[in-house]
């Protein structure tokens, strides 16, 4: 099983799985993910967390540097984040893409578009392969 199999196979029970994410599509290029945004998924001024947004492109990135590397042990090293307008309960759909890569870390973007296609934030980060011992 490839990392980005792995990620997805063992996420019911983790992070992943409490946000209420849904993978569409991946490969080594792009990955998209879904999110029905609920209730809970709120802030007090009833659009989207910020938390939520930032957690849903974060994962999003992650996968696509997992994809990239083909091995599940990528983690976030920097993270910057970009709200352009309020997310409300619907179908969120996150895309995240490898904008450059050297060595063990990889700078990728990720952007999340509802259902009608206004974009809410954007992202980018940088990810490091961790050795595990």
């Amino acid at each position: 099983m490839d990392g980005l199999e792995s990620m997805i196979a063992n996420g019911k029970d983790t992070f992943w799985g409490f946000l209420g994410c849904e993978f569409i599509s991946g490969d080594a290029k792009e990955v998209k993910i879904a999110l029905e945004a609920k209730k809970h998924h709120l802030n007090s001024m009833g659009i989207v967390h910020g938390g939520v947004l930032t957690s849903l492109m974060d994962q999003t990135m992650g996968m696509v540097a997992t994809a990239k590397k083909n091995i599940d042990n990528v983690v976030t090293t920097n993270l910057n984040v970009h709200f352009l307008a309020p997310m409300t309960e619907g179908r969120l759909i996150v895309t995240a893409v490898v904008l450059h890569e050297a060595g063990r870390s990889l700078t990728v973007e990720a952007r999340v578009h509802n259902s009608e296609g206004t974009l809410g934030c954007i992202a980018t980060g940088t990810f490091r392969v961790v050795i595990r011992r």
